[in-house]
Protein backbone atom coordinates (compact mmCIF):
# COMPACT_ATOMS: atom_id res chain seq x y z
CA UNK A 1 0.00 0.00 0.00
CA UNK A 2 1.32 3.48 -0.80
CA UNK A 3 2.06 5.48 2.32
CA UNK A 4 0.55 8.70 1.00
CA UNK A 5 -2.22 8.03 -1.54
CA UNK A 6 -3.61 10.93 -3.54
CA UNK A 7 -6.90 11.52 -1.72
CA UNK A 8 -8.37 13.67 -4.53
CA UNK A 9 -10.13 15.87 -2.02
CA UNK A 10 -11.17 18.47 -4.58
CA UNK A 11 -14.03 16.35 -5.96
CA UNK A 12 -16.70 14.26 -4.24
CA UNK A 13 -16.49 10.49 -4.04
CA UNK A 14 -19.52 8.29 -3.41
CA UNK A 15 -17.88 6.42 -0.50
CA UNK A 16 -17.03 9.67 1.28
CA UNK A 17 -20.47 11.20 0.67
CA UNK A 18 -21.95 8.03 2.20
CA UNK A 19 -19.51 8.28 5.08
CA UNK A 20 -20.55 11.85 5.87
CA UNK A 21 -24.28 11.16 5.69
CA UNK A 22 -24.09 8.23 8.13
CA UNK A 23 -22.03 10.26 10.61
CA UNK A 24 -18.43 9.44 9.67
CA UNK A 25 -15.46 11.78 9.63
CA UNK A 26 -13.47 10.48 6.63
CA UNK A 27 -14.77 13.08 4.18
CA UNK A 28 -13.92 16.48 2.75
CA UNK A 29 -15.63 19.72 1.75
CA UNK A 30 -16.59 18.53 -1.74
CA UNK A 31 -18.18 15.40 -0.24
CA UNK A 32 -20.07 17.39 2.39
CA UNK A 33 -21.37 19.85 -0.20
CA UNK A 34 -22.75 17.04 -2.34
CA UNK A 35 -24.22 15.34 0.74
CA UNK A 36 -25.92 18.55 1.91
CA UNK A 37 -27.62 19.04 -1.45
CA UNK A 38 -28.70 15.41 -1.55
CA UNK A 39 -30.15 15.59 1.97
CA UNK A 40 -31.92 18.82 1.16
CA UNK A 41 -33.68 17.04 -1.68
CA UNK A 42 -34.45 13.95 0.40
CA UNK A 43 -33.91 14.05 4.18
CA UNK A 44 -34.75 10.33 4.29
CA UNK A 45 -31.50 9.47 2.51
CA UNK A 46 -29.70 8.91 5.82
CA UNK A 47 -32.35 6.40 6.91
CA UNK A 48 -32.00 4.58 3.60
CA UNK A 49 -28.21 4.44 3.87
CA UNK A 50 -28.33 3.09 7.42
CA UNK A 51 -30.90 0.51 6.32
CA UNK A 52 -28.54 -0.50 3.52
CA UNK A 53 -25.74 -1.10 6.02
CA UNK A 54 -28.08 -3.22 8.15
CA UNK A 55 -29.14 -5.21 5.09
CA UNK A 56 -25.50 -5.93 4.25
CA UNK A 57 -25.05 -7.40 7.71
CA UNK A 58 -28.15 -9.57 7.32
CA UNK A 59 -26.98 -10.82 3.93
CA UNK A 60 -23.52 -11.65 5.26
CA UNK A 61 -24.98 -13.62 8.18
CA UNK A 62 -27.40 -15.39 5.87
CA UNK A 63 -24.64 -16.57 3.54
CA UNK A 64 -22.50 -17.68 6.47
CA UNK A 65 -25.52 -19.61 7.73
CA UNK A 66 -25.73 -21.33 4.34
CA UNK A 67 -22.20 -22.63 4.89
CA UNK A 68 -20.29 -20.23 2.64
CA UNK A 69 -16.84 -19.44 4.03
CA UNK A 70 -15.42 -17.20 1.29
CA UNK A 71 -16.59 -13.65 0.62
CA UNK A 72 -15.72 -11.11 -2.07
CA UNK A 73 -17.00 -7.63 -1.17
CA UNK A 74 -16.90 -5.36 -4.21
CA UNK A 75 -17.12 -1.71 -3.18
CA UNK A 76 -16.10 -2.09 0.44
CA UNK A 77 -16.45 1.59 1.34
CA UNK A 78 -14.81 3.38 4.23
CA UNK A 79 -14.53 0.98 7.19
CA UNK A 80 -17.34 1.26 9.75
CA UNK A 81 -17.54 -1.44 12.39
CA UNK A 82 -19.03 -3.96 12.26
CA UNK A 83 -17.52 -4.56 8.83
CA UNK A 84 -18.50 -7.56 6.74
CA UNK A 85 -15.67 -9.76 8.02
CA UNK A 86 -16.60 -9.03 11.64
CA UNK A 87 -20.19 -10.07 10.99
CA UNK A 88 -19.25 -13.22 9.08
CA UNK A 89 -16.53 -14.36 11.45
CA UNK A 90 -18.93 -14.19 14.39
CA UNK A 91 -20.70 -17.15 12.75
CA UNK A 92 -17.74 -18.67 10.91
CA UNK A 93 -14.34 -17.78 12.46
CA UNK A 94 -12.57 -19.56 9.61
CA UNK A 95 -14.18 -17.36 6.92
CA UNK A 96 -11.97 -15.63 4.36
CA UNK A 97 -12.87 -12.20 3.03
CA UNK A 98 -11.46 -10.07 0.21
CA UNK A 99 -12.47 -6.40 0.10
CA UNK A 100 -12.26 -4.38 -3.13
CA UNK A 101 -12.41 -0.60 -3.57
CA UNK A 102 -10.68 2.13 -5.54
CA UNK A 103 -11.20 5.14 -3.28
CA UNK A 104 -7.86 6.39 -1.90
CA UNK A 105 -9.53 7.22 1.43
CA UNK A 106 -10.73 3.63 1.72
CA UNK A 107 -7.18 2.57 0.90
CA UNK A 108 -5.83 4.82 3.65
CA UNK A 109 -8.18 3.15 6.15
CA UNK A 110 -7.87 -0.37 4.77
CA UNK A 111 -5.97 -1.76 7.76
CA UNK A 112 -9.28 -1.64 9.65
CA UNK A 113 -10.54 -4.17 7.08
CA UNK A 114 -7.61 -6.50 7.63
CA UNK A 115 -8.26 -7.54 11.22
CA UNK A 116 -9.27 -11.17 11.27
CA UNK A 117 -9.81 -14.09 13.58
CA UNK A 118 -6.76 -16.38 13.81
CA UNK A 119 -8.70 -19.08 11.96
CA UNK A 120 -9.75 -16.85 9.05
CA UNK A 121 -8.16 -14.30 6.79
CA UNK A 122 -8.91 -10.91 5.21
CA UNK A 123 -7.31 -9.06 2.30
CA UNK A 124 -7.83 -5.73 0.55
CA UNK A 125 -7.43 -5.07 -3.19
CA UNK A 126 -7.11 -1.55 -4.53
CA UNK A 127 -9.00 -1.99 -7.81
CA UNK A 128 -11.91 -0.59 -9.80
CA UNK A 129 -14.82 -3.01 -10.01
CA UNK A 130 -15.29 -1.90 -13.62
CA UNK A 131 -12.03 -3.70 -14.40
CA UNK A 132 -12.93 -7.28 -13.38
CA UNK A 133 -9.98 -8.77 -15.28
CA UNK A 134 -7.58 -6.83 -13.08
CA UNK A 135 -9.56 -7.72 -9.97
CA UNK A 136 -9.60 -11.46 -10.67
CA UNK A 137 -5.97 -11.37 -11.74
CA UNK A 138 -4.76 -9.88 -8.46
CA UNK A 139 -2.51 -12.29 -6.51
CA UNK A 140 -4.07 -11.21 -3.20
CA UNK A 141 -7.41 -12.60 -4.30
CA UNK A 142 -5.98 -16.00 -5.15
CA UNK A 143 -3.86 -16.09 -2.00
CA UNK A 144 -7.02 -15.60 0.07
CA UNK A 145 -9.87 -17.26 -1.83
CA UNK A 146 -10.14 -20.58 -3.65
CA UNK A 147 -12.29 -19.82 -6.69
CA UNK A 148 -12.89 -23.53 -7.29
CA UNK A 149 -15.13 -23.42 -4.20
CA UNK A 150 -18.27 -21.35 -3.57
CA UNK A 151 -17.83 -17.63 -2.89
CA UNK A 152 -20.36 -15.06 -1.70
CA UNK A 153 -20.10 -11.98 -3.93
CA UNK A 154 -21.55 -8.88 -2.29
CA UNK A 155 -22.18 -5.78 -4.42
CA UNK A 156 -23.82 -3.44 -1.94
CA UNK A 157 -25.07 -0.05 -3.19
CA UNK A 158 -22.55 0.02 -6.05
CA UNK A 159 -24.23 -0.78 -9.37
CA UNK A 160 -25.99 2.60 -9.48
CA UNK A 161 -22.62 4.06 -10.45
CA UNK A 162 -22.27 1.82 -13.52
CA UNK A 163 -24.15 2.45 -16.76
CA UNK A 164 -23.73 -1.07 -18.15
CA UNK A 165 -24.41 -2.95 -14.95
CA UNK A 166 -25.42 -6.13 -16.79
CA UNK A 167 -22.04 -6.63 -18.46
CA UNK A 168 -20.29 -5.94 -15.18
CA UNK A 169 -22.40 -8.42 -13.23
CA UNK A 170 -21.84 -11.09 -15.88
CA UNK A 171 -18.07 -10.53 -15.66
CA UNK A 172 -18.06 -10.65 -11.85
CA UNK A 173 -20.13 -13.84 -11.66
CA UNK A 174 -18.42 -15.76 -14.48
CA UNK A 175 -15.23 -16.75 -12.54
CA UNK A 176 -17.20 -18.00 -9.52
CA UNK A 177 -17.76 -21.69 -8.84
CA UNK A 178 -21.22 -23.30 -8.92
CA UNK A 179 -22.89 -22.89 -5.55
CA UNK A 180 -21.57 -19.34 -5.19
CA UNK A 181 -24.03 -16.66 -4.12
CA UNK A 182 -24.54 -13.04 -5.10
CA UNK A 183 -26.05 -10.26 -2.98
CA UNK A 184 -27.16 -6.92 -4.40
CA UNK A 185 -28.64 -3.75 -3.03
CA UNK A 186 -29.40 -1.16 -5.68
CA UNK A 187 -31.23 2.19 -5.82
CA UNK A 188 -34.50 2.47 -7.69
CA UNK A 189 -36.97 5.15 -8.62
CA UNK A 190 -39.87 2.78 -7.87
CA UNK A 191 -40.12 3.36 -4.12
CA UNK A 192 -39.22 6.86 -2.94
CA UNK A 193 -40.12 9.48 -5.58
CA UNK A 194 -37.29 11.70 -4.31
CA UNK A 195 -34.78 9.18 -5.66
CA UNK A 196 -34.97 10.64 -9.14
CA UNK A 197 -34.03 14.09 -7.88
CA UNK A 198 -31.28 12.48 -5.79
CA UNK A 199 -29.85 10.75 -8.85
CA UNK A 200 -29.84 14.02 -10.76
CA UNK A 201 -28.04 15.78 -7.89
CA UNK A 202 -25.35 13.10 -7.67
CA UNK A 203 -24.88 13.24 -11.43
CA UNK A 204 -24.60 17.05 -11.41
CA UNK A 205 -21.93 16.78 -8.72
CA UNK A 206 -19.81 14.51 -10.91
CA UNK A 207 -20.98 11.12 -9.58
CA UNK A 208 -23.18 9.63 -12.33
CA UNK A 209 -26.06 7.63 -10.84
CA UNK A 210 -28.33 5.21 -12.68
CA UNK A 211 -31.55 4.00 -11.08
CA UNK A 212 -33.03 0.55 -11.90
CA UNK A 213 -36.60 -0.67 -11.69
CA UNK A 214 -37.51 -4.09 -10.36
CA UNK A 215 -37.46 -5.80 -13.77
CA UNK A 216 -33.96 -4.45 -14.42
CA UNK A 217 -32.72 -5.76 -11.08
CA UNK A 218 -34.20 -9.17 -11.82
CA UNK A 219 -32.44 -9.12 -15.21
CA UNK A 220 -29.08 -8.49 -13.51
CA UNK A 221 -29.50 -11.90 -11.84
CA UNK A 222 -30.71 -13.75 -14.93
CA UNK A 223 -29.29 -17.27 -15.13
CA UNK A 224 -28.97 -17.50 -11.35
CA UNK A 225 -31.36 -19.09 -8.85
CA UNK A 226 -33.11 -16.23 -7.09
CA UNK A 227 -33.23 -16.84 -3.34
CA UNK A 228 -36.26 -16.01 -1.22
CA UNK A 229 -37.79 -13.50 -0.85
CA UNK A 230 -36.71 -12.43 -4.36
CA UNK A 231 -36.20 -8.82 -5.41
CA UNK A 232 -37.85 -6.81 -2.64
CA UNK A 233 -37.70 -3.38 -1.02
CA UNK A 234 -34.61 -3.53 1.16
CA UNK A 235 -36.30 -3.61 4.60
CA UNK A 236 -38.22 -6.74 3.53
CA UNK A 237 -35.08 -8.80 2.87
CA UNK A 238 -35.05 -11.21 5.85
CA UNK A 239 -35.65 -8.55 8.52
CA UNK A 240 -34.00 -9.41 11.81
CA UNK A 241 -36.32 -10.48 14.64
CA UNK A 242 -37.27 -7.45 16.67
CA UNK A 243 -36.41 -4.93 13.96
CA UNK A 244 -38.86 -2.05 13.80
CA UNK A 245 -40.57 -2.38 10.40
CA UNK A 246 -39.82 0.33 7.85
CA UNK A 247 -42.28 1.22 5.10
CA UNK A 248 -41.15 0.46 1.56
CA UNK A 249 -40.84 4.18 0.85
CA UNK A 250 -38.37 4.71 3.73
CA UNK A 251 -35.58 3.49 1.48
CA UNK A 252 -34.90 3.88 -2.22
CA UNK A 253 -33.35 0.46 -2.72
CA UNK A 254 -34.12 -3.08 -3.75
CA UNK A 255 -32.29 -6.03 -2.22
CA UNK A 256 -31.86 -9.48 -3.73
CA UNK A 257 -29.70 -12.58 -3.48
CA UNK A 258 -29.17 -15.47 -5.86
CA UNK A 259 -27.18 -18.69 -6.21
CA UNK A 260 -25.08 -19.75 -9.19
CA UNK A 261 -26.26 -23.18 -10.38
Amino acid sequence: MPDEPDLRTDRPHSARVYNYIVGGTANFAADRETAAKALEGWPGLRTSMLANRACMRRMARHFAGLGIRQFLDVGAGIPASPNLHEVVQETAPDARIVYVDNDPVVLAHARALLTSTPEGRTAYIDADMRSPDRLFGDPALHETLDLSRPVALTVIAMLQFVEDAQSLMDALVAPLAPGSCVALTIPTGDLAPESRDLAREYTRSGIPMYLRDRAEVEALLAGLELLTPGVVPMPRWHPAPGDAPLPDTATNMYAAAARKP
